[in-house]
Order: structure tokens, then C-alpha cells, then sequence
């Protein structure tokens, strides 16, 4: 299908970026990659009147080591996060993730940030950097400010983001030497994943995020309660669903999509363990 008509502005800066936005209000859509926007707008999901293009908007493309967390900035290509050997130290959880996103083209063009924003709850990063503890940083005209990842997504497609805000950092806890697995159940290796599981492990602490388990990436608190209350990978994946509102679809049933995060959730938690 052909997109509604709409108007293109490019932004030379982040700065730039949020006046515009300002300008336009919740008639405009930010375009970085642009491989979640434009199929929706092709399919008529969207319809933003004016296209903000931040593709080339450098200052936000960068991983650096900000202590005891990484900051990554939004506009990161999904293979500059797969690639970075300051991920691959800190937290190799996540550039092992951003290796299963779509295929080469797609993660030499997507950006992280544009993903989260997105709030998808078929990706792989939201769920991932939700299993991390991450902090999201958002400007706009009425400055910054730091969103928890476990309060950014609030329903499908729909985050925590004002229509004049504009992600512009993640920053991800370092793993601290954790062990962690990424467990991916799909038809095609560039397909949206049935089920997917990110998850890590430290002794009697652990993070799992759910991917296309509800209608927003999902924080599986249970799990992680079992395993600080000792329960063994096999017991704590039987609560890996709990938190989760999974729905039916062309690919799988609820309950086939229940028994798949319980075994993924097992699989991740033992490579994790182990």
C-alpha cells in the first residue's frame, strides 16, 4: 500500500531534532531507520502529517562505559551494538541480542533506540533491555529526564514517551560477570520471534524479559523470585507465564505460547546457571 501524504523535515542535530518535534506536535513522527515506521504507515497504522528525519543525527550514535553502566546512544545501529567490544565485556547480553534482530541490512540501518521506542513486544531489545534493569533518557522542550525501563511500555505500541519527547540515551547496568543466555523460538531466522527469552543470572539474582508474551515486552518477577527463594531452573520456569497475557495469532496458540516461555525460560536459566 502507498502511505498518506505527509510532509519531510530533516534535523542536523538531537537539539534540532526535539524543536521540531516541538514544532509539530503529535502530528509528527520521528524517522531513523525506519523499518518499523514506514511499514506501518504503508499499511495505514500510522499516519503522522510530517516525517522528522534524525538518520543522520551523529551526537547520538555512540557506546560508552559510564561506570557502572553503559550509555548507548538512541540513534546506535543494531550492528555497532552486536560489534561493540565495550558490550561484549559489559554486558554481552545485549550485543548478543542485537545479533538476532531481522537480518544484515536491517541491523546495518535499525537503531536501538528506535526499536524501544517503537515499544514492539515482538522485538528483541525491548525485552532484553527490560531483563537488564535498564534507564531510558528522554528530552524534550521541558528538558530530561530518566524513564525505568520497567515503566516505559504501557500497552501495545505505546510507551511512556511524550509526543514532544525524543529517546536519546539507554543506559544498561553492567553484568558484572552474570552469566546469561537469549533464547529465540521462531520460524525464520529473520522472522519476529513466536516466544522469545533474554536472561541472566548471578548466583541467587536474576533478570528475564519475555518477548511476545502480552501486548508490551514482560518482566517475568516471578522467575526471579523463585530463583532467590532457591527454586531450581526447571521449578522457577513453570512461573515464567505468570506475568504474561499472551494472545493467540497465525503462528501459535496461547497455550503452545505458554509452553514455549516455560521452556525457553528453563533453557535460558540453565545456560545462564551453569
Amino acid at each position: 500500500m502507498i502511505p498518506a501524504a505527509f510532509d519531510y523535515v530533516r534535523a542536523g542535530s538531537a537539539a534540532e531534532a526535539i524543536q521540531l518535534i516541538g514544532q509539530y506536535g503529535d502530528e509528527a513522527k520521528f524517522l531513523a531507520g525506519g523499518h518499523s515506521l514506514v511499514p506501518a504507515m504503508k499499511l495505514r497504522l500510522a499516519q503522522p502529517t510530517v516525517l522528522v528525519d534524525i538518520g543522520r543525527v551523529s551526537d547520538l550514535s555512540y557506546i560508552r562505559d559510564g561506570g557502572d553502566h553503559i550509555a548507548i546512544g538512541a540513534l546506535t545501529r543494531h550492528m555497532d551494538v552486536e560489534k561493540s567490544p565495550v558490550l561484549a565485556e559489559h554486558v554481552p547480553l545485549l550485543a548478543h541480542a542485537a545479533g538476532h534482530v531481522g537480518d544484515p541490512q536491517v541491523r546495518h540501518r535499525g537503531t536501538i533506540g528506535g526499536s524501544l521506542a517503537h515499544a514492539d513486544p515482538a522485538s528483541d531489545l525491548p525485552a532484553t533491555t527490560l531483563a537488564l534493569g535498564a534507564t531510558y533518557v528522554a528530552e524534550g522542550p521541558n528538558g530530561t529526564r530518566e524513564i525505568a525501563a520497567a515503566d516505559f511500555y504501557q500497552g501495545y505500541f505505546t510507551s511512556a514517551l511524550a509526543p514532544d519527547e525524543m529517546l536519546t540515551e539507554i543506559r544498561v547496568p553492567k553484568m558484572g560477570g552474570a552469566g546469561w543466555s537469549f533464547q529465540k523460538f521462531n520460524r525464520r531466522a529473520q522472522d519476529w520471534a513466536i516466544v522469545g527469552v533474554a536472561a541472566w543470572q548471578r548466583g541467587s539474582e536474576c533478570g528475564v524479559g519475555l518477548v511476545n508474551m502480552a501486548s508490551t515486552p514482560v518482566l517475568a518477577s516471578s522467575v526471579a523470585a523463585a530463583i532467590a527463594g532457591g527454586a531450581s531452573a526447571a521449578e522457577a520456569a513453570e512461573a515464567a507465564a505468570s506475568e504474561a497475557d499472551p494472545q493467540a495469532d497465525l503462528n501459535a496458540s496461547v497455550e503452545y505460547r505458554v509452553h514455549l516461555a516455560k521452556v525457553l525460560t528453563r533453557r535460558a536459566l540453565e545456560a545462564a546457571g551453569g
